[in-house]
């Protein structure tokens, strides 16, 4: 799985709320995803017209997308689940995200029970950490 096409295939999101664009490494362990980030994006009209910067819960809700397709490594039948927040904890914002940066995401899985996993995101821009968090998801079936 690397390109949007296969992303949709695993992701309920579409237009204008999938944000990420592409998966560059995944495993068992953890995902690099990649999201760019557009002066074309729609939130860009209202948020800081003049002086756009990327809202911080879309920074959080990338990541999170992108910790929903390592939760979906352990499912089979995937078009059968969804993943929900069950808990967002220890966010830090370090720098404003601008139109033209491309945001990689690195997520790692810090624990598995059952149905609910622990990860941890962080995000970068050109190997600055801009973003990061740990969250609680939880897969149910449709």
């Amino acid at each position: 799985m690397n390109d949007i096409n296969d992303i949709m295939k695993v992701m309920p999101h579409r237009y204008p709320f999938l944000l990420i664009d592409r998966i560059l490494e995944v495993d068992k362990e953890h995902v690099k995803a990649l999201k760019n980030v557009t002066i074309n994006e729609p939130f860009f009209q209202g948020h800081f017209p003049g002086h756009p910067i990327m809202p911080g819960v879309l920074i959080v809700e990338s990541l999170a997308q992108a910790g929903g397709i390592l939760v979906m490594k352990y499912m089979k039948n995937l078009e059968d689940y969804l993943f929900y927040f069950m808990k967002i904890d220890k966010v830090k914002f370090r720098k404003p995200v601008l139109p033209g940066d491309t945001l990689i995401h690195h997520i790692k899985l810090l624990k598995e029970r059952g149905n609910i996993f622990i990860i941890e995101g962080k995000s970068y821009v050109e190997d600055k950490l801009v973003c990061q968090g740990e969250f609680t998801t939880m897969i149910i079936e449709k």
